[in-house]
């Protein structure tokens, strides 16, 4: 069976709060060895670095751009704090969630961008990649790596142009793929997925949220009384098989591929798992 990491899964969600242990086995059990857990808020950091010591996974520490309007004007120089208290811990590989979102309305947008650089700097000072929400904000972000540079990372669920996806890899970054390549309708992100180099692509669930077609229910399904189907890191191998076809890869190739880009993408996640012989 092959062995895949899932680069971004928000395991610490209410979802799974009845049946954490559960989805974690369910998910050792297709081949999913690895989880790289991003926390989303200051409130956040100490369950997923505890949730990450629990199961041998990996986490990062970060502020989302969503959670900018809740967020303290302190809550940057806390997180400093955090990162420079677990700078040491292997399990700590990035200072993500961050990054800008102008799609959802009603939010700052300078006050994104304010979290947003300063978050890159923590990065730079602590040494660390980044894992950045991309949303309708791809240039935005790049001209703040450009004048802020990082040693890189993943643009999580990334839907962007390919002029935008080549300039992220020239920054030295990885593009998340997940649940929405599995649509059909989704033709953009699927000629993104065949024209992009395979040494650029990650795969991820971003579970509970991005469910894969087979767990999506429409409004008028959801109002006839069936449930929306809760994403899990257990259906990464799956979504793999859609990126594998598409790209005419058997399925350990594509599995190799996306375990050492990752590895690329978050150096100390590769040295954690070379030392623990998971490669």
């Amino acid at each position: 069976m092959p062995i895949w990491i899932d680069t971004h899964c928000h395991l610490d969600a209410l979802e799974f709060a009845p049946d954490r242990d559960a989805v974690r086995a369910q998910a050792r059990a297709q081949g999913v060895h690895h989880l790289v857990i991003p926390a989303v808020e200051l409130a956040h950091a100490e369950a997923v670095r505890q949730l990450a010591h629990r199961y041998g996974d990996s986490y990062a520490l970060g502020i989302h751009p969503l959670y900018t309007p809740q967020a303290g004007d302190g809550d940057v120089a806390a997180l400093g704090r955090l990162l420079e208290q677990y700078r040491s811990d292997p399990h700590l590989v990035a200072v993500g969630e961050i990054g800008l979102d102008y799609f959802v309305p009603g939010l700052d947008a300078a006050r994104q961008e304010q979290f947003y650089r300063a978050q890159l700097q923590l990065a730079r000072r602590f040494d660390l990649p980044v894992i950045l929400h991309v949303r309708r904000s791809a240039d935005r972000l790049l001209k703040g790596l450009r004048e802020i540079p990082v040693q890189g990372g993943i643009a999580h669920a990334f839907n962007g142009s390919l002029q935008q996806a080549q300039a992220f890899i020239a920054l030295g970054f990885k593009l998340g793929f997940g649940g929405a390549l599995t649509y059909e309708r989704a033709l953009q992100l699927r000629r993104l997925a065949l024209e992009l180099p395979l040494e650029a692509l990650v795969l991820e669930t971003d579970a509970p949220d991005m469910p894969p077609h087979w767990l999506y229910r429409t409004a008028q399904e959801r109002a006839q009384g069936q449930p929306q189907g809760r994403n899990a890191p257990a259906q990464l191998p799956r979504i793999a098989a859609v990126l594998a076809g598409l790209r005419q890869l058997p399925l350990d190739t594509l599995a190799q591929a996306h375990c050492a880009n990752t590895g690329a993408a978050l150096p100390r996640l590769a040295a954690a798992l070379a030392f623990r012989a998971v490669f």
